[in-house]
């Protein structure tokens, strides 16, 4: 379905942000239909049954972005088009770029949403769809917010472009491919990376560092297909045994990454540095939302300090023979396990995916056909917290929400934000409205609809205050 068509461009001041909520009260029908539209689309780029839908959420962006009076076109690539679109004034005027995904992430398990993920539900003032939050809620709003200042504003003086790429919760393969390409369209003075949250309901925030990403699948194979366990039991070495051995290795007995090498990399910020971000950790509040019973920090660093200022090392998967109701009684024929690492500050994806590889393939015996296959990474990303972008961007926070704008780190990644801050030459903010509790990527991911009317009205603030 279009996006809903809205009344013509008319000429008043600069907005400001009375006239930015008078425009949203007014258009607030309309503009929950089109975010409805938006989340019924199951674009999950990682699953290619799902290739149709992800290109209609591409074309359903470009659309919505040109009836706002932008130039919109998909740019093609190897993967999932990126929808690129444009306004521009004067090559002397300040140049924003926004920064979005339309994909989402896989819904399993089905069975644990309250209601199907593509049919948004309101429950209490809470939107229930996979994508609400991550990364379509953030990215309507700012689309929205980009309508009602083109309609608000008496002049028009600054250059927007807008990068909405399809693959971001599958590696950004192709998104990377173009940005380096089309490096000199995507010039720009700010780039605002908008797929980020608050720490608490009503409490602004700008985000000034990401962590880095490396993923991978080891794949451990002993036969050609699955064996009777009693035939063969006590004879044949089990794929799902000697993966387990493997992976429990990648750890020392304290809890350390024992990977040669992983660590030799790491840039810890100054105590002094570390001062300026919020530091709070409540093991409580996470124990209470989530249902956490064990928490494991890095030895000799904090819960904080391991979140966001150090690497890790995950193990996302584990499979091999069955795992169904009942049982049956096989040595699996393979077993496999997915992998990831979040980086840090100078560490580099490519250089830590091969030491993982090389350490993990040793842990295995000879006889075994071991392969392990990268996926996709991104590196780390730290913005100053002078850049001109992040204080205009924590002013209209505060006028926003009426309070102090604290600085955060990430432990998450946005994989291609490093390498977008490179071609564009852009200082980089990273921002959003969403919260840990919005359960993206998990089953009953939602989002707030007292937040789409924050974070429109924030962009809308951002976008006067560059266009003064």
């Amino acid at each position: 379905m279009p996006p809903t068509s809205l009344k013509a461009p008319t000429t008043s001041s600069n907005p400001t942000l009375r006239k930015l909520e008078e425009w949203y009260d007014k258009h607030e029908k309309e503009i929950q239909d089109d975010f409805f539209s938006f989340l019924k689309i199951p674009s999950i780029s990682a699953d290619p049954a799902y290739k149709q839908d992800v290109l209609s959420a591409a074309n359903w962006v470009r659309d919505y972005l040109q009836k706002s009076g932008m130039k919109a076109e998909l740019w093609e690539t190897s993967h999932y088009p990126v929808v690129f679109a444009s306004k521009m004034v004067a090559a002397d005027r300040p140049t924003i770029l926004f920064y979005h995904h339309y994909d989402v992430q896989p819904v399993d398990p089905l069975e644990l949403w309250k209601a199907p993920p593509f049919e948004p539900t309101i429950r209490g003032k809470e939107v229930y769809a996979r994508g609400a939050a991550d990364n379509k809620g953030q990215c309507f709003y700012a689309m929205a917010a980009l309508r009602a200042f083109f309609e608000l504003c008496d002049a028009l003086r600054l250059n927007i472009k807008v990068f909405v790429e399809g693959e971001e919760e599958s590696g950004s393969r192709g998104s990377v491919e173009i940005a380096k390409k089309r490096a000199k369209e995507l010039k720009a003075d700010h780039l605002l990376i908008v797929d980020l949250g608050i720490p608490a309901p009503g409490i602004p925030a700008i985000t000034l560092g990401l962590r880095g990403i490396t993923t991978m699948e080891v794949t451990v194979r002993n036969s050609n297909v699955d064996l009777h366990s009693g035939g063969h039991g006590g004879t044949v070495l089990n794929p799902n045994r000697a993966l387990v051995n493997a992976l429990s290795k990648l750890w020392d007995a304290s809890g350390k990454i024992a990977v040669p090498g992983f660590y030799d990399a790491v840039k810890m910020p100054t105590k002094e540095e570390q001062k300026i971000f919020n530091q709070s950790f409540d093991e409580t509040e996470l124990s209470k939302n989530f249902g956490i019973r064990a928490f494991k920090p890095e030895p000799g660093f904090s819960l904080w300090e391991s979140n966001f200022l150090r690497p890790t090392m995950e193990i996302n998967g584990i499979s091999g023979g069955y795992a169904g109701e009942g049982f049956k009684t096989v040595i699996p024929s393979v077993a496999k396990a997915k992998i990831s690492c979040r980086l840090v500050p100078d560490q580099d994806p490519d250089t830590i995916a091969a030491l993982v590889a090389k350490y993990l393939k040793d842990q295995f015996p000879s006889e075994l056909e071991v392969q392990v296959t990268l996926d996709h990474g991104g590196n780390p990303h730290r913005s100053s917290p002078s850049a001109p972008i992040a204080q205009i961007c924590a002013g209209a926070y505060e006028e926003v929400l009426g309070k102090p704008c604290q600085k955060l780190l990430c432990g998450g990644s946005v994989p291609i934000t490093s390498l977008l801050a490179e071609v564009t030459g852009a200082e980089v903010a990273m921002i959003g409205v969403a919260l840990d509790t919005d359960d993206f990527h998990a089953p009953n991911e939602h989002f707030g609809l007292d937040r789409l009317r924050q974070g429109f009205l924030t962009i809308g603030r951002i976008l006067a205050k560059v266009n003064a």
